[in-house]
């Protein structure tokens, strides 16, 4: 049994070794057209060497993104609209390949297989228009873009295949395996040691006026 060294060893790395963010790291959001949705991109998320480790270790990734369109008052805001999905990246040790699928509404879509992280990535940072409303009436506009970049958990990966084969998630109908508590708690806390935690993103599309 090497779980406690193992557990100790990553605990002495992990207070040697604080994380930190990832150079160059960005998401983008553009509007070329007012009235058509945001492009959106997502440059060099998965970049760090400990979501590297993680995702090749058979942890996959999931990047979840938010896109709102709010409106320009004169004391508030008010938000118009917002639209969620997910990608989620996994690796395969069998074929030492990378799948990336979109998640929205419900229905999963591959983004292809790929020979190694770098071609994941610049599939991340190619433009997607987000499936988001347009303004519908004259005034002022602009959209803000949020992404969570998080490590799955161990204890996700079974619910992560059943979501990839386009099956319900047990944790959407709350039927999990009680005896399994302690388990999920040492490979959240594996995850965690290892530097999974989540990264958060933010940006704003610049204002722009419906006539």
């Amino acid at each position: 049994m090497v779980l406690r060294p193992l557990l100790a060893t990553l605990v002495f790395a992990s207070l040697a070794s604080p994380l930190q963010a990832q150079r160059g790291a960005r998401l983008e959001v553009s509007v070329p057209v007012v009235a058509q949705p945001p492009q959106i991109r997502a440059i060099a998320v998965l970049g760090d060497k400990e979501m590297r480790d993680l995702l090749v270790n058979g942890f996959p990734a999931r990047l979840h993104y938010r896109v709102e369109l709010w409106s320009v008052g004169g004391w508030f805001n008010d938000l118009e609209g917002s639209k969620e999905w997910d990608v989620v990246v996994q690796f395969d040790a069998f074929t030492k390949t990378y799948r990336a699928r979109r998640v929205l509404n419900g229905q999963n879509s591959s983004l292809g297989t790929f020979a190694d992280l770098a071609g994941v990535s610049a599939a991340l940072a190619s433009s997607y228009r987000a499936p988001v409303p347009v303004p519908s009436r004259r005034g002022r506009y602009y959209y803000s873009v949020g992404l969570d970049v998080e490590t799955l958990s161990m204890s996700d990966l079974d619910e992560v295949e059943r979501w990839l084969r386009g099956e319900l998630r047990p944790a959407v109908r709350g039927q999990r395996n009680p005896g399994t508590a302690l388990t999920r708690g040492l490979r959240t806390l594996f995850v965690r040691l290892l530097g999974g935690e989540k990264r958060r993103y933010d940006v704003q599309s610049r204002t722009f006026d419906i006539e």
